[in-house]
């Protein structure tokens, strides 16, 4: 309980050879009191409950401490705070998320640390951190545990976790500048210690930030350290390097490639084909069904999607599945997203259910032996293809570099064919902000070309 009814009395003498000085004062009328030895000491004493009083800062009953005073003394380690962090966040979170936050409170969990005296390899914390203290498991009562209290760990794991766990900064010390600074400069590297991405650097970040907030929630600090720290991070840029992404006669090459290389390729042709002609998120591609599919004889068709099944490590789900079932991405969970696709896309669907079907659960794509199709056995089919459809110099280079280049490629193709850029981010899934982001360069070219039309009507309504 805390109380600003706070009275602070003089200081009193007694006759007392080990400590002559007391320093009382009441909380909410209980009496509290702390014996000197010198008055300096005392004196020194009574001006910090002073200051505080006048600060307006409440005091807690129990202990008769300034609210600032009793959040030191009782302050968890950022160890502790982070697990407890962890542990609230996992139950609601999304299996990426819960592999986000992990990665995130790793990097900064390592850098809160007040020696790097017997510090473990830096490998070999964060796989102790991430795998471990801040994964959780879940038990047969239906509880989330952390992994590490659940599952006896290796030697090496079981000494790094040790290790931060002795010499983890407390949760108030960590509010301060230089430290804070530190765990952001921690957070805007890449494990090989280069520069991260824009968007990796803000993900963290967020992860940070609300870490802290969750402290302001239980008391541990006042306020949230991050909005009084004048930072910005290192400057990079997420937008697409347009150089790399394969035109249309590229892009057909390849997905003719993919059908070439073998029968697997044949059965991700028309995978890839979503890629393009849809501008589709691999985990949507993995997800589509037969229900989303309007495919008619003649002329345009729609897929409607609903669902997302994005690959994740088989840790951060409860079922143990290297997958989850999800909707789409920042929608709501019933939200749907209708895409036009052209004829090519419709013929290349429409074979593809004749050859080869669906699943049990209807869905069109899956892997050799059932299941989601892994990225790691697309990613070898679109290798292939690439040795395959390009000259050994543009092998050499990052032309099409991975299969998520296709959507890339799709969404350009819709903006220099003249598309709305609203309805390209519609039909993308992106909002309008993140399109301008990542595809500047090529949506500056098409504001270029209405400036000219209108430029035109504008001449010739002088005409007239």
């Amino acid at each position: 309980m805390k109380s600003y009814n706070v009275r602070i009395w003089s200081i009193r003498q007694r006759a007392s050879k080990t400590a002559p000085f007391q320093v009382r004062w009441t909380v909410n009328g209980k009496v509290c009191q702390e014996p000197f030895a010198t008055k300096t000491l005392a004196d020194a004493r009574r001006s910090a409950l002073v200051t505080a009083q006048r600060a307006g800062e409440a005091f807690d009953v129990a202990t008769g401490l300034p609210v600032s005073e009793l959040r030191e003394a009782t302050s968890p380690s950022w160890y502790e705070h982070a697990c407890s962090y962890a542990l609230m966040k996992w139950p609601a979170s999304a299996a990426k998320h819960r592999a986000s936050i992990a990665e995130a409170l790793s990097a900064v969990t390592a850098s809160f640390v007040s020696t790097q005296r017997g510090a473990p390899e830096r490998a070999v914390l964060r796989a102790a951190l991430q795998g471990w203290a801040f994964r959780m498991v879940l038990q047969d009562t239906g509880e989330h545990a952390h992994r590490k209290d659940v599952e006896e760990p290796p030697e090496d794991v079981r000494r790094a976790l040790e290790w931060v766990a002795s010499n983890s900064l407390k949760v108030v010390d960590v509010a301060e500048s230089d430290v804070v600074r530190g765990a952001l400069r921690a957070l805007s590297k890449t494990l090989t210690g280069k520069q991260a991405a824009d968007n990796t650097i803000r993900r963290k970040r967020a992860v940070l930030s609300n870490a802290f907030r969750y402290a302001v929630e239980r008391e541990l600090l006042a306020s949230n350290p991050l909005d009084r720290i004048d930072w910005s991070p290192p400057d990079t840029t997420d937008e697409v390097d347009f150089q790399f992404v394969p035109g249309p006669q590229q892009a057909r090459q390849l997905l003719t490639a993919v059908r070439e290389i073998s029968s697997r390729g044949e059965h991700l042709h028309a995978f890839f084909g979503c890629m393009y002609y849809a501008a589709m998120r691999p985990a949507e591609v993995a997800g589509l069904k037969r229900s989303n599919c309007k495919l008619p004889d003649d002329g345009w068709g729609e897929l409607v999607l609903s669902k997302s099944r994005p690959e994740v490590g088989a840790g951060w789900t409860d079922d143990g599945k290297s997958y989850e079932e999800r909707g789409l991405k920042r929608r709501a969970r019933k939200a749907t997203r209708p895409i036009p696709i052209p004829p090519v896309l419709v013929a290349l669907l429409r074979v593809h259910l004749e050859e080869h079907g669906t699943a049990p659960d209807g869905l069109l794509f899956r892997a050799v032996r059932g299941g989601r199709v892994r990225s790691t056995e697309y990613t070898a089919i679109w290798q292939a293809a690439r040795d395959k459809a390009l000259s050994l110099d543009e092998v050499a280079t990052p032309l099409a570099a991975v299969p998520y280049s296709l959507r890339h490629a799709g969404v350009s193709l819709w903006i220099k064919a003249g598309v709305d850029p609203v309805e390209v981010a519609r039909r993308a899934g992106h909002s309008p902000a993140v399109l301008w982001k990542f595809y500047a360069k090529i949506l500056r070219g098409h504001q270029d070309a209405s400036n000219r039309m209108i430029d035109a009507a504008l001449d010739g309504t002088r005409d007239g």
